[in-house]
């Protein structure tokens, strides 16, 4: 096996200025399907799930770190269906790469019904420090539209084992905006959320993809009713969402993020922050080195890959200093803070010209942008941060 380093020697710099590095590692196994996603998933086979972790050593290998990372981030798929032994085995293969140095925040992604009092005790011990716990609801009828497979009591053990196993930094990832549910059982989930203390929520807009059993199912039986995820709608729910949770003391620094004590996901942050990062995993993506790239969705591929000796990356982009500053507005865009026009212009080496400088004072006029701060701070209002979207679309317009 040949190891092939694929950064260039300067990967550690973007428009001049030192990057955080992120690792992200993705664990492809669900032991079911959620009714609403569309993405890649493997059932996890105990050969499957050994061939998954070999991948990732010998991927590890074939691709080092170009400096120490900042953050690690275990997402899936459902990282819980992991063993306590496959944990400890990833962890020593990540610290390993890292140069034996351990990440400032170390995520795992858990489902309520994989949390085991084993599973968090190799956690801590190999030292990861954030768990996401994969709520969604808390209304038993909801999780069984979703096609969840765990009970709301479920939840409440998960998150007790979570703390008793001392974890003092836990996020809750849950969806709004689910066509057919009771209109007061998104207000009753926060209210629920709120109560329990979680140091981190991440609230998303359901989005339901064309080919999501969900969707198809919901069409199918006639019970989809599209009003339901109208725009105005949608906004009227992330409006009530931002106050519920500011006034029981969450800040928002993202559109669906919101943190207390400060506690915000630093491996997220730095990936809005247009930071780098490293993908290991069938499917996982990578921005680093002013390229962007991804593994293939699938397994035996990216394994067959991986045994020649070869990085899986597919989808090979090299990235322009213009790319990088559009991409850095964009992200931006969905920060509380927003960004430094001028800032993101000396970092990336690109003039931000008079057509920005029109756009900015247009919509600050619109309400879009917060008015009264120096004209080179993009900070977007809750008006904006409603229509992120569309105001990155036109950035792309006026740049192309």
């Amino acid at each position: 096996m040949r190891n092939m380093n694929v950064f260039p020697e300067n990967s550690t710099e973007q428009g001049g200025n030192a990057a955080s590095l992120g690792i992200y590692v993705h664990v492809p196994f669900c032991g079911s399907a959620c009714d609403y996603c569309a993405f890649y998933r493997e059932a996890p086979h105990k050969a499957s799930v050994e061939a998954w972790l070999a991948g990732i050593e010998k991927e590890l290998a074939l691709v080092p770190f170009p400096r120490a990372a900042e953050t690690f981030f275990v997402g899936g798929g459902t990282p819980g269906v992991l063993s306590a032994g496959n944990f400890s085995r990833l962890a020593k293969m990540l610290l390993r790469a890292n140069g034996g140095n351990a990440p400032a925040e170390w995520s795992v992604e858990l489902a309520p019904g994989t949390v085991k009092p084993d599973k968090l005790r190799a956690l801590r011990d190999c030292g990861v420090n954030r768990i996401s716990l994969g709520v969604q609801s808390f209304d038993a009828e909801t999780l069984a539209l979703l096609g969840r497979r765990h009970a709301p009591k479920q939840i409440f053990s998960a998150y007790e084992m979570i703390r008793s196993a001392g974890f003092d930094n836990v996020n809750f990832d849950l969806i709004f905006a689910v066509p057919g549910e009771n209109p007061l059982r998104w207000e009753n989930d926060l209210a629920t959320a709120i109560k329990l203390l979680p140091e981190h929520l991440s609230a998303y807009c359901l989005i339901l993809e064309e080919d999501a059993p969900l969707l198809v199912r919901l069409k199918k039986s006639g019970k989809f009713n599209p009003e339901e995820k109208s725009p105005e709608r949608e906004a009227e729910l992330y409006l009530k969402t931002w106050e519920q949770l500011s006034a029981a003391g969450y800040e928002q620094y993202e559109v669906a993020n919101h943190a207390r004590g400060g506690k915000k996901c630093i491996h997220n942050f730095n990936t809005w922050k247009m930071a780098e990062w490293l993908g290991f995993g069938p499917s996982a993506a990578s921005q680093c080195g002013e390229k962007r790239f991804r593994n293939p969705a699938n397994l035996a591929l990216w394994l067959e890959k991986i045994t020649d000796g070869v990085p899986a990356h597919e989808e090979i982009e090299k990235l322009s200093a213009t790319q990088l500053f559009e991409d850095a507005m964009i992200f931006g865009l969905r920060l509380a803070e927003g960004f430094d026009l001028s800032e993101l212009s000396q970092r990336f080496g690109v003039p931000a010209g008079t057509h920005l400088a029109d756009l900015g004072k247009d919509l600050r006029e619109s309400g879009y942008l917060e008015s009264g701060v120096p004209e080179n701070i993009w900070r977007p209002t809750k008006r904006g941060l409603l229509v992120a979207d569309a105001i990155a679309l036109k950035i792309l317009e006026i740049r192309n």
